[in-house]
Parts: structure tokens; C-alpha cells; sequence
């Protein structure tokens, strides 16, 4: 009798653990996410969706805030051109306007503190622009009739021809900014205006470069081996947040430097890629996308994360079985937009929006 009891009162205490696992089941994704994200609303549509309308897009993404953030500007693929131009839309009536050329690659949009003018890459000048889209397109049917030839990992082309330029809002007036051999592309301008921090291969490898908002005055930030990039000046303007992979290929993780070169650290050192990170306005915080890649049996997924830049404290934000990546915040920081892929059963990659709960900060 005695060896009976252990045995009795471990099945009452695992009957206990089932019935508590029951009255207390673990939250849903929908639930978990609803703790930092509400109002959650899609802002552009694949051809699949009947609500897409003037917003339908192949595909759409990076998409950043007006200062008064009545209107967003973004990169997104529709018509003849296989490559991401830049559009910009109010939220008000959600009517899209093609701001760059309607040629060649274009990425990185970003708007002047004032309103009044905006940035972007784009290789529209390269004297084969019409031959690399014909290539591209090629490439494209070729693998809708061979899957098997589709690209199986996302790859980002550092065309040597991407140089930034300045235009109105309404993309009137372009200005070439740089005029440099390699890629020029992944910019933003500082707090005031007056500068420009951007991502070039004009010294062999992708590293951090600040001008004048006139594209004067170039000078080089980093300059470690691998890529440096995505960077973004800090609300102070007196920090810059980046993503790098100089301590392993294709490894992403956050970094942040002052603006004179100096104060570098590396904020993340996850087991995975962790990038796109994109200051919360109390500059204490920033949002990124990360995806774990230490179970060579479990497929990574990308996710929202938050981390405050002086304790390395993080939560997670996004639960949903979809790809989330690119996220920013609203100038006063009561809204995250971000492109989703999977998200509403998108099939490539969309724009949404929600309300945030900046309480929960770490």
C-alpha cells in the first residue's frame, strides 16, 4: 500500500495539471497580438481580394509616414513593370499616386520633415533599363511555368545603376542626388532635414554613408567588412540605427552609432536574422523583424519584436503564421504599419496598419 501512494498522488497531480491546462488554454495568436496591435486593417490588396479596387497591387511594401501622417508613401508593383516603383496615398481616401518614373527598380522612399519633398533609389538611369525589364519579366514566366526554378529565399539585387533622388510630393520636380559607381539606395533624411543617411557600395562593400540633404559633403560612417544597412537617424537625430550581417553572411542583427562614427554597439545577437529596425519616436525603443533559424527542422518565421535600445529588453509583438517585416511606427507613435505575407491570406506581400499600445514597452 505504501508504494501505491507516490503513485496516487503523482496521477492526482497530473489530473490536476490536465484539468488547469484545460480551464487555462494557451491564447490564441489572435489574442496574444491583440495586446499591443487593435483596428487591425489592410491598406493594400492582391488581385484575389474584391476589396482591392484602385489598392490592388502584385505586390506591395516599406511604407513609411507623411509627417503629418495623413498620407504614406511605399513601393509596390502593378502594370508592365516587373520592378517596385514608389506610390504615395492618402489614408483618407486610399487612392494611390505613382510618384517615380514608372522605369527600372525603385526602393527606400522616405519624406522630408517639412512635407514638401521626398526621397528614393531607383536605377531608372541605367542605359539598359529596358533589357533588364525584359530579363526580368523572362525570369518571371519562366518560373510560373517551372516552379521548381522559383527563387526558394528572398534576395535583394544591389543594382549598380540605384542612385537616390529628390522629387515634390508629387513627384514633380527629380533631382539626382548621387552619381556615384555601385548602389546608392536604402535612404533617410535626419530630424531637421539637413542630412541624409543612405547604404552604398561605392567603396566595394555595402556601408553607411551620411550627405547633405543637397547630396553634398559625402562621408563614410562604417566601414567593416560585409553589409551595412537600412539605417535611420534616431528622433534626436544624434543616433543611427542600422542592420548589419559583418559577423556572419546573411545573418542579420542590430546595431546603433552615433552620427560622428563613434559609440557603435551591437544590440542583438539573436540566433537568427533580426532586421528593418525603425526608432519608436521617445527614442528609447525601436521595432524590428526577426526570425529564428536555430532549428534546422522548424521553418523561420518573421516577426515583430520591440527592444529598448539601452537595456536590450524585448517582446514580441506579431503571433500571426504569416511573414511580418518592415515595420514603422507613426510619427506620434500611436500606429504601426508593416507588409505582411500571408496576413488575410494575402499571397504576396501587402501593407497593414493598426493601433499600438505603447504601454507595454520594455
Amino acid at each position: 500500500m505504501s508504494r501505491l501512494l507516490p503513485l496516487l498522488a503523482t496521477l492526482v497531480g497530473l489530473t490536476a495539471l490536465s484539468w488547469l491546462a484545460a480551464a487555462n488554454p494557451e491564447p490564441s495568436w489572435q489574442e496574444q497580438e491583440a495586446r499591443w496591435l487593435s483596428n487591425i486593417r489592410q491598406l493594400t490588396f492582391d488581385v484575389e481580394d474584391p476589396r482591392a479596387g484602385a489598392r490592388y497591387f502584385v505586390a506591395a511594401g516599406e511604407a513609411y509616414f507623411s509627417p503629418d501622417q495623413q498620407e504614406i508613401i511605399f513601393q509596390a508593383i502593378r502594370g508592365p513593370n516587373p520592378f517596385y516603383q514608389i506610390y504615395t496615398m492618402r489614408l483618407d481616401d486610399g487612392i494611390p499616386r505613382l510618384v517615380s518614373t514608372g522605369r527600372g527598380r525603385c526602393t527606400c522612399a522616405f519624406y522630408h520633415p517639412s512635407g514638401r519633398k521626398i526621397i528614393f533609389a531607383s536605377s531608372h538611369l541605367d542605359p539598359d533599363v529596358l533589357e533588364t525589364e525584359a530579363a526580368e519579366r523572362r525570369r518571371l514566366e519562366e518560373a510560373r511555368r517551372n516552379p521548381a526554378k522559383r527563387r526558394r529565399r528572398y534576395e535583394w539585387t544591389f543594382d549598380p545603376h540605384m542612385e537616390i533622388f529628390e522629387a515634390n510630393r508629387d513627384g514633380s520636380n527629380l533631382r539626382n542626388l548621387t552619381n556615384s559607381p555601385g548602389y546608392d539606395a536604402e535612404c533617410a533624411y535626419s530630424p531637421d532635414g539637413s542630412k541624409i543617411v543612405f547604404c552604398s557600395t561605392r567603396d566595394g562593400d555595402p556601408d553607411l554613408y551620411i550627405m547633405d540633404a543637397d547630396g553634398s559633403n559625402v562621408r563614410q560612417l562604417t566601414n567593416a567588412p560585409g553589409y551595412d544597412g537600412g539605417p535611420f537617424f534616431s528622433p534626436e537625430g544624434k543616433r543611427i540605427i542600422f542592420r548589419s550581417d559583418r559577423d556572419r553572411e546573411g545573418y542579420l542583427q542590430i546595431y546603433v552609432i552615433n552620427v560622428d562614427g563613434s559609440g557603435e554597439r551591437k544590440l542583438t545577437n539573436l540566433p537568427g536574422v533580426a532586421w528593418a529596425p525603425y526608432w519608436h519616436p521617445n527614442g528609447k525603443h525601436v521595432v524590428f523583424a526577426y526570425a529564428d533559424y536555430s532549428n534546422p527542422r522548424r521553418r523561420p518565421n518573421f516577426d515583430l519584436y520591440v527592444l529598448n535600445v539601452e537595456t536590450g529588453a524585448m517582446a514580441r509583438v506579431t503571433y500571426a503564421p504569416a511573414a511580418d517585416v518592415l515595420p514603422v511606427f507613426s510619427p506620434d507613435g500611436k500606429k504601426l504599419m508593416w507588409t505582411s505575407k500571408g496576413r488575410n491570406g494575402t499571397v504576396e506581400s501587402q501593407l497593414f496598419l493598426a493601433d499600438f499600445n505603447d504601454s507595454l514597452l520594455p
